[in-house]
């Protein structure tokens, strides 16, 4: 169990997920009074809020305070005796983790649909500049919960929480969350099948077309620098000026 909480813990608290979070509300603080009925930025906001309840649920501190409740040397003697985790602990712990499955199955489908939204934009030429920080934002965001397996680690962790519920309330009942019953299969309680669920957004997101075809004219007039000489950059102002694709208001102003 302490290994468990461990692993997920620092699944948790780990730099990227937190990183990109920083990043995603510095993007909505520059765009909010610009963008206040922008598809994608609404679905931006979407994703913010996920987040943002998902930390305020201080996940991360209950985690570690039950692995710091877990004895540490294991009594072989029989009439040995030691403290381990009580009822309303494990309790408090299962169902936080309940939500935190919930909230990150949340957070998955709605970095899905932004992501599509952001592309859709971004394929019809509409603000530039904000729909490809974002779609690469929700896709780096999208993959560090999945490349990391924050919603796996998380499952295996409420399996064994449970396991020592049982044995817990077997030694002294004390319950302290009444009138819930804590599901013994944690994938039934979340109505999806986990692995298929990100299979599908996993093939939603790499099959959506992309915006290819002006983004090859618009790179194919800016001049390419020599190897090992500095680029002009007054040069490339000025080709990028000259384009032929008309540059469409992005942030409000003409770019």
């Amino acid at each position: 169990l302490r290994r468990r909480c461990d692993i997920a813990g620092k699944r948790l608290s780990g730099t990227g997920l937190a990183a990109e979070g920083r990043v995603l509300r510095a993007v909505l603080y520059v765009y909010h009074s610009r963008l206040l009925r922008h598809r994608p930025y609404l679905a931006l906001q979407q994703v913010e809020q996920c987040l943002k309840r998902l930390w305020k649920m201080n996940l991360v501190d209950c985690i570690e305070t039950l692995a710091g409740l877990i004895p540490k040397k294991n009594t072989s003697q029989g009439h040995a005796e030691c403290l381990v985790p009580s009822q309303p602990m494990l309790e408090t712990v299962a169902l936080k983790v309940l939500g935190g499955c919930k909230l990150i199955l949340r957070l998955l489908d709605c970095c899905c649909k932004a992501f599509l939204l952001s592309v859709k934009h971004l394929c019809s030429e509409e603000f530039i500049l904000l729909n490809t920080v974002a779609s690469g934002l929700l896709s780096r965001l999208w993959f560090v919960i999945q490349y990391r397996c924050v919603l796996h680690s998380l499952m295996s962790l409420y399996g064994m929480v449970l396991t020592s519920l049982h044995l817990v309330s077997e030694t002294q009942q004390m319950p302290y969350i009444k009138g819930f019953t804590f599901p013994s299969d944690i994938s039934n309680f979340l109505g999806v099948n986990v692995s298929s669920e990100m299979k599908k957004q996993k093939a939603r997101m790499l099959t959506t077309k992309k915006p290819t075809s002006w983004l090859k004219k618009l790179i194919q007039t800016m001049p390419v620098a020599e190897v090992g000489k500095k680029r002009n950059f007054a040069t490339c102002t000025s080709a990028v000026k000259n384009c032929s694709i008309p540059c469409p208001a992005d942030i409000g102003e003409p770019v």
